[in-house]
């Protein structure tokens, strides 16, 4: 019978795109590692969610924990890739309405964009990009 100990699952890392979380689970199944996504349909649902929860969680078993680390070691820093966009107008972080991933820019459309929105106050000069989906969203 297995030690109790060995069978304790933990949270791995937190990601605030679902596309990256996947990226890294799959590598660590790739490398013999059994591991799992929890929140995941939470943040689907609701993308809001994600800051509030904490994001995406990836869980492994706590005896896999230092082999993980090394498979991520050899793999660099994926963080860089999760990152989050603040809208400056309403203070949140900016979640893809279509897949709920943070990987987003802005496509602000410049000087032209600013002097419709000066002249007509509803234009929204402000929309995002999604890099997961290619979506465009405001």
């Amino acid at each position: 019978m297995a030690n109790q100990s060995e069978e304790k699952i933990i949270t791995f890392e937190n990601y605030y795109d679902v596309m990256l979380a996947h990226i890294v689970r799959t590598k660590l199944e790739d490398n013999g590692i059994p591991c799992f996504i929890s929140d995941e349909n939470t943040i689907a649902a609701n993308p809001i969610y994600n800051q509030a929860i904490g994001g995406i969680k990836l869980k492994i078993f706590e005896r896999d924990l230092e082999r993980c680390r090394q498979i991520m070691a050899e793999e660099g820093d994926m963080h860089n890739l999760d990152h989050i966009e603040i809208d400056e107008e309403t203070n949140n972080a900016v979640i893809c309405t279509y897949c709920a991933s943070t990987n987003i820019g802005s496509t602000d459309t410049g000087k032209f964009a600013s002097i419709l929105s000066a002249v007509f106050p509803f234009y929204n000069n402000k929309a995002w990009h999604c890099f997961n989906c290619q979506q465009d969203f405001e």
